[in-house]
Formats: structure tokens, sequence, C-alpha cells
């Protein structure tokens, strides 16, 4: 991806006090299937807007390219949702209530409860006259924070 990725990772380092709540790159949430049409969130902070203090807005849009053939030659895919200032780096996810879900492999689950699944990271509109935004895919980011892990210095202690 090199220069031509629109996101980053950044180390945390003034972590006190601060309550964690990452998606697992290395278990991405159920293997349910998504694709062109079906509804997706980006969980975000549209023009700097919160709920609570610190809790962001739920924006819902659709998928509107297919999620398994990428874009541009890159690891992105496209979603209809009104993105806006603010959310850039939002994670998007689908999010299911309990019910029957098709599977990536095909099959059929019956699942209860919520079913989460994370599918990379809002990184704003193709234009400014669209809605259509760009997803960079879980699968880079993984690979971004792989090479960090790789390539960062190790401390002595």
């Amino acid at each position: 991806m090199g220069h031509s990725a629109d996101f980053v990772a950044l180390p945390l380092t003034q972590q006190d006090g601060v309550q964690h709540y990452p998606y697992d790159l290395e278990n991405l949430g159920p293997d349910i299937s998504v694709a062109p049409a079906e509804p997706v969130s980006v969980v975000g902070f549209p023009f700097g807007m919160q709920i609570g203090g610190s809790m962001g807005i739920w924006a819902t849009g659709f998928i509107a390219s297919e999620p398994e053939i990428d874009y541009m030659n890159r690891p992105i895919f496209l979603i209809d949702c009104r993105g806006r200032k603010g959310q850039s780096g939002s994670p998007v996810i689908a999010h299911r209530n309990g019910g029957a879900f098709t599977m990536r492999n095909g099959t059929t689950a019956v699942r209860t409860g919520i079913s989460t699944r994370f599918l990379g990271i809002y990184s704003g509109r193709v234009n400014l006259e669209s809605d259509l935004g760009f997803v960079w895919k879980a699968s880079a980011i993984r690979e971004l924070v792989d090479s960090y892990q790789r390539e960062r210095p190790q401390v002595a202690t």
C-alpha cells in the first residue's frame, strides 16, 4: 500500500485512566456474509458530535460495491452512507440483531443477541457531491498494525 493508504496507526502513549474497547484484528467477529445493499454502520463523531460525553454517533448506510473485490486496486470497498467531517477513521461494522444469517461459507446460522463484525475504517467520501465513501478493509488495517509491530524498536528494560 505504501504512500497510497489513507490511514495511519499511532502508538498510544498516555493511557492512564483510559478504557479501551478495541476491535480484535485477529477475530473480526462472526463470519456473517456482507454483500452490496446490506446495511453497515459507521460509528464516529460527525462534526465533532458525541453522546454522553464520549460516545460516537451511529450512521447507517449500505455496502455499495462487492466487498471481496478491491476498488481501484486497493484494499477498499465502497459504502453509500451520509459520512461527514469527523467520521474519517471511524470503524465500519456489520451489526445485526438476532436471527438467521448467511455466513461467508454459504451456510445459514441462527444467532441470538447482537452480532458485530468489524469490516474496516471509513476514510471519507469519493467527492463532496456524493454519499459514496471509501472503507479500507480490515485486512489492510491488520497489515499496517503488523508492519508497525515488526518495525518498532524494542525498548530495553
